[in-house]
């Protein structure tokens, strides 16, 4: 008999509901991807407890990310259609390197989807966006308080520089 228990508890271990993979795509954000990106941008906000409005952003973001002289690229992470996540970045110089850099500005994933290595992901293809223009340093940062940004950004090689940062209303 207990030849057969062990055969049972195999066919148990069996009808076990096995986790689908997820199925993502990082891809250059279009046009028509603006309003999920916004949302996004709005989530983002929120959870670095800063104001957000979205008083003409699609008209902005267009013209900074798809007009004649783009400033800003974006990355978005899709799954089913529905975007998840986003990476913005430019290229910009340092006076101090003498040399240009490219500036992460912002970096963000559903609170769900975290964890599952597309931070990382984003993070390669920036590299390799900032290899393709020559760039040797990408810097960027995050609010003292995002702890689990902070492990991410110290896991994948960053390196926290200490500064405070300041904003000039015109």
């Amino acid at each position: 008999m207990q030849p057969k228990a062990r055969i049972q508890r195999k066919e148990q271990k069996w009808n076990v509901p096995v986790k689908k993979p997820l199925r993502m795509n990082i891809r250059f954000a279009n046009n028509n991807d603006l309003p999920q990106i916004i949302e996004l941008c709005k989530e983002h906000a929120e959870y670095e407890r800063a104001e957000y409005e979205q008083k003409n952003k699609a008209e902005l973001l267009s013209e900074f990310i798809f007009g004649q002289n783009p400033s800003l690229k974006c990355l978005i992470v899709e799954q089913d259609n529905s975007i998840i996540g986003y990476a913005t970045f430019m290229k910009q110089f340092s006076t101090w390197d003498a040399d240009f850099y490219i500036y992460l500005d912002c970096l963000f994933l559903k609170e769900n989807i975290r964890g599952q290595g597309l931070g990382s992901s984003l993070m390669e293809k920036v590299k390799e966006y900032a290899k393709n223009k020559n760039c040797k340093i990408i810097q960027w940062q995050t609010p003292d308080f995002n702890q689990k940004a902070i492990d991410f950004y110290t896991k994948i090689g960053g390196v926290s520089k200490t500064k405070e940062r300041f904003c000039l209303e015109i």
